[in-house]
């Protein structure tokens, strides 16, 4: 099986969302190249999406975007 391009930004954001439940060293260089590849794709998101309080369900809202893309992608693909 290989990986597309949606689904290392998948597990990019899965891994960046496990990071943030350990005190990890936020300046440290795998964090930062989570961060970079990341954020540019939750940021918006979460600008969108209402507060919940103390969880961010952007990541979350990412991944479904991003598998709902792999699954079009995959379909255009398929029929092409």
């Amino acid at each position: 099986m290989t990986f597309t391009f949606i689904q290392i930004l998948t597990w990019a954001i899965v891994a960046r969302s496990l990071l943030s439940w350990f005190p990890v060293d936020q300046s440290g260089p795998l964090y930062q190249m989570l961060f970079r590849v990341t954020e540019p794709i939750i940021e918006p998101i979460r600008r969108v999406m209402p507060n919940t309080g103390m969880m961010d369900l952007s990541p979350m809202a990412a991944i479904i975007l991003l598998i709902v893309m792999g699954q079009l992608v995959a379909g255009l693909t398929a029929s092409a």
